[in-house]
């Protein structure tokens, strides 16, 4: 009896086809995806696309989400033990380094997640922790907003790219400050990085000052008009609510990674 011959060429799948259009966009960028191009990549007849995908553009978003699907979520589960700054930070970085890596793909990214499944795991991670921690609802959705903002604008473009490496566009007549610009391209990666760095520094910082005033304020007050006609606590018993309590401020350390020590209440497991 004959075995059957092996096809010359892979099988079309789902998988292949977003692999193969994600290399595309990586090496060329948006532009150079068609159902044509990706066709002929692929060695198989137009049609044979849609079979898989409706248009090109649900193509794009599964490779979009594939980029997605590679970022960290693992600091928000429950039982993480992380704080809310330090998960924040870790799945900016997280989030970050994947964009990094496939920088052509930020634009679709950055228009949100619409009904792409990883990006929308990613919201449902990022707010949920937040209510947790006891920010509101309103403001735990901000907060998202604000740090994919934040992040795929950082990885939109280069901030040291931007600036030409030829020393005589700066005439110092006409740019005084500006007599070392022509080297920010050559220490692109360590001026863009440091930038992040410090914006993600300053945003965390800023969040955790407005948790201090607004949010652990607020959730006080409402244990100190309740402990009026509630019962008494038991000796050695907090009142106040888990997600608020026993919170140092530590304000002279920097939040880029803020420890336990900075806020020991405020976990991303709640």
């Amino acid at each position: 009896m004959c075995a059957m011959a092996r096809p010359r060429k892979p099988l079309l799948s789902r998988d292949r086809i977003v692999e193969t259009a994600g290399a595309l966009v990586d090496a060329e960028g948006l532009a150079a995806l068609s159902t044509r191009r990706l066709a002929a990549e692929l060695g198989v007849s137009g049609p044979s696309l849609y079979n898989h995908f409706r248009t090109k553009d649900e193509i794009l978003d599964a490779v979009a989400d594939a980029v997605s699907a590679k970022i960290d979520l693992s600091m928000f589960a429950e039982d993480d033990g992380r704080d809310w700054q330090t998960a924040l930070h870790d799945w900016a970085v997280s989030y970050r380094a994947a964009l990094a890596d496939h920088p052509h793909i930020v634009p679709v990214l950055a228009q949100g997640p619409g009904r792409r499944p990883a990006g929308l795991r990613v919201a449902d991670a990022v707010f949920g922790a937040m209510v947790r921690a006891g920010w509101p609802p309103a403001q735990a959705t901000s907060i998202g907003a604000l740090m994919r903002y934040f992040i795929t604008g950082s990885a939109l473009g280069s901030f040291a790219r931007g600036f030409v490496d030829d020393e005589a566009a700066y005439d110092p007549a006409d740019y005084p400050h500006l007599g070392q610009a022509h080297r920010l391209a050559e220490h692109r990666q360590k001026v863009d990085e440091g930038a992040f760095a410090t914006g993600l520094r300053a945003l965390l910082d800023g969040l955790r000052l407005q948790y201090e005033t607004q949010v652990r304020a607020s959730a006080a007050r409402g244990v100190t008009r309740a402990g009026s006609s509630a019962p008494h606590t038991a000796r050695g018993e907090s009142a106040t609510p888990h997600a608020v309590s026993s919170e140092s401020s530590a304000r002279g350390e920097s939040a880029a990674r803020p420890s336990p020590a900075q806020d020991g209440s405020a976990t991303a497991e709640g």
